[in-house]
Formats: structure tokens, C-alpha cells, sequence
């Protein structure tokens, strides 16, 4: 499941209901994003997360189904806000549910890997500083390799 909101998420809520009646599920494994106050030396007061509507969707239901494809997933679960956000909010939670944990936990790496590089969002973040876009890093490009090389 896809979900793209301004609205804070409560990670837990959403777990319970994700599992809710399901007995299928032995291992589940989740990931929460937040918005941090210092990124690469320099102080963050907000970030705005902008994306294009649909096209976001999209994205990011493709991402979901090669996970799907790749491991035996029982359930899965993307959140993923955009507009203003402060220091301490959560930005993103991933969810992998699966009757094995192995599959759980490298669906979910697979996920938040190929999120960071491949969903369609642009952020912008203030601070002390000025404002500025941030850039791809080449650590997250090295993350989400790992999984094009089979991973």
C-alpha cells in the first residue's frame, strides 16, 4: 500500500493495522525517516518535501511491486509525506511483512534504498544558512546499486 500526505503518521497504528487478522506474518521490519536539525555541518530549521501528484504514486507503486517481486512478501506499507516539515518529524515509514524475517529485512533495506533514489520528491532545506535543494548523495546511489547488481 501507497500513501503520499501532509498528515503525521503514527508508526505504530499503522503497524497494528498492517498486521490486523493476519497470521500469516512471522517477521516484520520497519523503517521511519525524520527530519533531522543538522545535515552535512549545517543547521536545519524546516525542509519542504515538493513532488509531482500521480507521477509520485506511481513511483513509488513500482518500487513496491520489485519488492513484491523480489522476496516473498506477505504485506507491504509506504508513507511518505511532503510539504513543511521541522526537526523531529517523520518524513517517511516502510513497512515489509513477510512469514520469514530474512525476506522482511532486505524488503525493507531494498525499499527505503530505492526511495532515497528513485522516488520522484525534491527537498528544500532552511536554515540559519539560507535555504538550498539537497543534492543525491553518492552513498545512497551506492545503497540502491547494490540491488541493481542483484543485492
Amino acid at each position: 500500500m501507497i500513501k503520499v500526505q501532509i498528515e503525521p503518521f503514527d508508526a505504530g497504528a499503522e503497524l497494528k493495522r498492517l498486521k490486523q487478522a493476519r497470521h500469516d506474518i512471522g517477521g516484520t521490519t520497519m523503517f521511519v525517516g525524520t527530519v533531522r536539525d543538522l545535515s552535512h555541518g549545517r543547521d536545519v530549521s524546516a525542509m519542504t518535501l515538493e513532488h509531482y501528484p500521480g507521477m509520485t504514486e506511481s513511483a513509488l507503486a513500482e518500487i513496491e511491486a520489485e519488492a513484491h517481486k523480489r522476496w516473498p512478501l506477505s504485506a507491504s506499507l509506504i508513507i511518505h509525506r511532503h510539504g513543511r516539515l521541522e526537526p523531529g518529524e517523520d518524513i517517511v515509514l516502510v513497512i515489509a511483512a513477510s512469514a520469514h524475517r530474512d525476506a522482511a529485512f532486505d524488503a525493507c533495506r531494498f525499499l527505503i534504498d530505492w526511495l532515497k533514489t528513485k522516488a520522484p520528491f525534491w527537498k528544500l532545506e532552511e536554515g540559519a544558512a539560507g535555504s538550498h535543494w539537497v543534492e543525491a548523495q553518492d552513498s545512497d546511489e551506492a545503497a540502491a546499486a547494490r540491488w541493481r547488481d542483484g543485492g
